[in-house]
């Protein structure tokens, strides 16, 4: 059994961004061959290239139930019974799509517990229907949704495709004339147990891409997470309500949140990511509607960031209760970023104003160390906290964002009680509190543990 710990070489880290970062700043080469290099460094998947060797488990082919694989007829009944006759087996189950193929499926619901383990291999291509109107009278908020499922593993180096260019047309996001109405997560994962994905490519996902919410004891890693910079809402991997989560060596570029960390989160490590276009890697945001939640005990290690709207961001909304606590940033490297380091507790994405309100989020105890690069924004650091529910045991150490421009960067507080270690440029604003300019924010260690009983 491994322990994944919060802890890492920070040598090791900064040498594989300053690689990352190099290959950004020499390449003059195609987005393909870009994604290859990239492939390459962090051994993300190839359709079709996954070989497995099954052993003692039993294989059952998505064709013999019926499946076409022509992209055109709905193999969404074939998909399903698959799924049902693989989880009442009581040995372990692989279902196959296989290489070559592309295999339209229709929302579906993928109910557990099963008999015995489950691994769903992905070879080939999976596709949503092009027309939203395929959801009439269905839950608009799900395509591929698997609940309830404990020990599935699903891999195979294929795509899962959420063709959702006409519901970014049809949204408000898009043309402020449209209604606002839900749109589908590409796949959900409802009340998981002991969860792998991995060596999949998503893409253009109608919403969010990827989803986890009340699940514990999740690993997802060598993914990519592919939409345009102008799709909205289609965060890459949203994480809401779970423990023991895992997110590492993936590539997500969306148009919106990379990855989005929400209510009632903890102990969560994010490692070894590239990001962007996007709007960077964000906690919340937290408190909607007056609502509570809680996040903590999160480590983001080891990431890079390009072209984002954001880095590495904190996001409240007035009137919210509750608390963000012992999160850490560390070893990122950003390129041409916007508000690279934010902690934003006036968030309002909303059509109307937001209303000014008393009570807030508390934002306590978060660290940004070694974080480097440049910032397209003159704002490289920005506390923007509450009045009544200031931020504290902020900390900073060795932060050099330098500006893309040429012009100067700056930083910005509010309400934020902060202090820092080594070189900080743009220069941090300190509390006038002694007992903050001493403090040193760091993580306490955390154990995820795959496979075996969370440490919680």
């Amino acid at each position: 059994m491994k322990t994944l710990r919060f802890y890492s070489s920070s040598s090791t880290c900064l040498i594989l961004l300053l690689h990352i970062f190099s290959l950004f700043l020499s390449s003059n080469t195609t987005p393909t061959t870009d994604r290859e290099k990239f492939d390459s460094l962090l051994r993300l998947p190839h359709s079709g290239s996954a070989r497995t060797r099954h052993r003692s488990k039993r294989v059952l082919f998505v064709g013999d139930f019926g499946a076409k694989g022509d992209g055109i007829t709905d193999d969404s009944k074939a998909f399903k019974n698959a799924w049902e006759v693989a989880c009442s087996i009581p040995t372990r189950t692989i279902i196959l799509i296989p290489s070559g193929r592309t295999y339209l499926i229709h929302p579906v619901d993928i109910a557990g517990p099963c008999r015995s383990k489950v691994t769903l291999m992905i070879s080939g291509t999976i596709i949503a229907p092009i027309n939203p109107d395929a959801w009439i009278g269905l839950n608009r908020r799900k395509w591929l949704y698997f609940h309830g499922v404990n020990h599935l593993t699903i891999e195979g180096g294929g795509t899962v495709n959420g063709m959702g260019q006409e519901w970014w047309a049809r949204s408000c996001k898009t043309n402020s004339t449209n209604p606002c109405r839900h749109a589908p997560t590409a796949i959900t994962f409802h009340r998981c147990k002991n969860l792998k994905v991995k060596n999949l490519m998503i893409v253009n996902s109608q919403k969010m891409h990827m989803a986890f919410t009340n699940c514990m004891r999740v690993l997802a890693s060598h993914l990519q997470v592919i939409a345009p910079a102008t799709s909205p809402n289609t965060d890459g991997i949203h994480i809401s309500v779970s423990k023991g989560v895992e997110v590492k060596d993936s590539i997500i570029r969306t148009g919106d949140d990379c990855i989005s960390i929400v209510s009632n989160s903890s102990r969560i490590r994010i490692v070894n990511i590239v990001c962007g276009p996007g709007h960077g890697i964000s906690i919340g945001s937290l408190g909607k509607s007056n609502s509570w939640s809680q996040v903590h005990d999160v480590m983001v290690d080891a990431a890079f960031l390009s072209n984002t709207e954001n880095g590495v961001r904190i996001k409240t909304w007035q009137g919210g209760s509750g608390f963000a606590s012992n999160i850490a940033f560390r070893n990122v490297v950003m390129d041409n970023v916007s508000n690279p380091i934010i902690i934003d507790q006036y968030y309002c994405d909303s059509q109307l104003p937001c209303l000014n309100q008393t009570l807030a989020v508390k934002v306590e105890n978060i660290s940004f160390m070694h974080i480097n690069g440049t910032s397209a924004t003159d704002e490289a650091i920005r506390f923007a906290c509450s009045d009544d529910s200031p931020c504290e045991g902020l900390y900073l150490e060795d932060v050099q964002l330098l500006p893309s421009n040429g012009e100067i960067t700056r930083s910005f507080c509010w309400a934020a009680q902060v202090s820092s270690l080594g070189s900080v440029d743009p220069p941090a604003c300190f509390s006038d509190s002694e007992e903050f300019i001493k403090q040193k924010v760091l993580i306490h260690p955390v154990s995820l543990e795959y496979g075996g009983k969370a440490t919680l």
